[in-house]
């Protein structure tokens, strides 16, 4: 399997397994905003370089009060961190929870993260027939016998969310049992706002729930790591306490402040984009004979047809130079499973160009 460091995206260790440079793949492994950055952020980065000579603002201040604005918080409400990631473990770091909940199937940092602090990691299942969500009972029966819970939203790797009024069950259930949920809304941006289900307007109404946020998917800079936390101030400076200095580069936070000066064209071009071109794929992986789960993200989960396994497709595509996740490691999912990202047009035809021919040539 390509999943040699638990993450797609790895072209590095593609590059060393297909002889080939890793600039030559088409990687539908890692799910990144396929406009790639914003206009001009290239320019306004090569402008920053000389800033490189001194330390980053500690505190992180044009960022906070930006994303302070977007959202309408304080901005002792906000915790930015080195991408989602970090902020995923300083939220272990600051709570240190014995037993942590998880609804599979997941990303995967989520279990990763919580042995690594010394958790105990309990799981609920999400099934087929819900599009691989669990039901809102079982991850309240979570919630009463775990101290933090981690849910999708919308979850990875299915891109399904759950309705507003469940979040609010669940949230509910929370504050019940003190137990600490965390919302990852990693991938939100990438869902029209009319549709986006989210708690973070009420955010004042649960202090026992936690918001992540990424910015590297959406304003497609995974390589500058930037994500933030969103949560009641006690949380954050908990949060905060636990971070090491300096964690976010200057970089990363002049590409923060650029992207939300970036203004809203932008992002409607990102969400409409992405809309057409995962209807496009799902056609046409459906027309393949694949079983694709209707998710909202940027990406789609999909069950290959017999008799191919995601580990033969995944090396079949390597060797034609396409990289896609093999999701048979996500417990509650299959040996069957892939996840693929949404890209161009361009990339999604020779996605769908290549897979046929592999499909065709019954290697399975």
């Amino acid at each position: 399997m390509l999943e040699v460091y638990g993450h797609g995206g790895d072209v590095e260790s593609a590059a060393l397994r297909y002889g080939l440079a890793p600039g030559q793949f088409t990687d539908f492994s890692a799910n990144i905003n396929p406009l790639g950055p914003p206009p001009g952020m290239l320019e306004a980065l090569r402008a920053a370089l000389p800033e490189i000579i001194r330390y980053p603002d500690p505190g992180h201040r044009a960022l906070l009060a930006l994303l302070a604005e977007r959202h309408g918080i304080q901005q002792k409400a906000i915790c930015i961190g080195n991408g989602a990631a970090e902020i995923m473990a300083l939220i272990l770091l600051a709570l240190a929870p014995g037993k942590v909940g998880v609804v599979q199937p997941c990303f995967s940092e989520y279990e990763t993260l919580s042995r690594q602090f010394g958790a105990e990691v309990h799981a609920v299942y999400g099934t087929a027939e819900r599009d691989y969500r669990a039901e809102p009972t079982q991850i309240v029966q979570l919630i009463a016998s775990s101290d933090l819970v981690f849910l999708g939203q919308p979850n990875n790797p299915n891109g399904v969310q759950y309705e507003v009024e469940q979040l609010r069950q669940l949230a509910k259930a929370a504050e019940r049992h003190k137990t600490y949920l965390v919302f990852d809304e990693a991938f939100i941006d990438f869902i029209p706002a009319e549709r986006r289900q989210s708690l973070l307007p009420e955010l004042e109404t649960y202090p026992h729930v936690i918001f992540v946020r990424s910015m590297t998917k959406f304003y497609a800079i995974p390589g500058l790591r930037l994500g933030y936390g969103i949560a009641h101030p006690h949380m954050v400076a908990a949060m905060r306490s636990k971070q090491v200095t300096w964690s976010v580069n200057i970089l990363a936070l002049r590409a923060g402040e650029f992207s939300l000066h970036a203004g809203s064209e932008y992002e409607a071009a990102t969400i409409t984009a992405i809309a057409a071109e995962r209807e496009y794929l799902r056609a046409e992986l459906v027309r393949l004979g694949c079983e694709v789960t209707p998710g909202e993200a940027n990406y789609l989960l999909l069950k290959l047809p017999e008799p191919w396994a995601a580990g033969s497709m995944q090396e079949a595509l390597g060797r034609r130079g396409v990289l896609v996740r093999s999701c048979a490691m996500y417990p509650g999912l299959g040996e069957s499973h892939i996840r693929v990202a949404v890209k161009d047009r361009g990339a999604n035809v020779i996605l769908i160009r290549e897979m046929e021919q592999v499909i065709g040539g019954g290697q399975g």
